[in-house]
């Protein structure tokens, strides 16, 4: 009769020591999770000072553009400090509101041959390129870490150490959130 009553706490024992097991893996995949949302806000925020200088060269030499620049103005503001902040859907929402003003900007550039053939404007233009290239991957990589850690917690017995130690609650995706991303482009000759 003895054995019997010990074994449900016998069992909860080894459950718990079970789930133990899974606390390094927990943490492990939760600094991923910082370490890859830190590369976005890096980035995010090389994005927004290659910008500047591009604003700055664009300038330079169209002194008529005024709202364009206005407009990247608050929008790298916000880039920026979605940037400095936690919060991942922020981030994706102010690189989406980055799109528009910046797409004007390079469509002003159009209108001014003197600029495009500039060779300070086209460095810009290329590592700005290598940014967004820079972002994506950055962004792959978090929302992989996400996808880890979000299946870890939900896993048997890692879930009864994720709930004690207050990681149970599955961390965001970093979203792109811009109108239209879905559809494809028309290019007009």
């Amino acid at each position: 009769m003895r054995r019997s009553r010990y074994s449900p706490v016998l069992l909860l024992g080894l459950v718990v020591m079970a789930s133990g097991c899974s606390y390094n893996r927990l943490q492990r995949l939760d600094e991923q999770i910082n370490q890859a949302q830190g590369q976005i806000k890096v980035q995010l925020q090389r994005r927004a000072d290659l910008i500047g200088n591009l604003v700055n060269t664009v300038k330079g030499m169209t002194k008529q553009e005024d709202t364009v620049f206005l407009g990247i103005a608050a929008a790298r503001a916000k880039l920026a400090g979605a940037a400095a902040g936690n919060d991942v859907q922020a981030m994706g929402e102010a690189n989406a509101a980055m799109n528009a003003p910046l797409s004007r900007l390079l469509a002003i550039s159009e209108n001014y041959p003197t600029l495009r053939s500039s060779d300070n404007f086209k460095q810009l233009q290329d590592e700005l390129a290598g940014t967004e290239n820079r972002i994506a991957t950055a962004r792959t990589d978090y929302n992989t870490a996400v996808q880890q850690f979000n299946s870890a917690i939900r896993q048997f017995p890692t879930i009864i150490t994720a709930k004690i130690f207050g990681l149970g609650k599955p961390r965001p995706y970093f979203d792109l959130t811009t109108p239209g991303a879905a559809n494809v482009p028309t290019v007009k000759f």
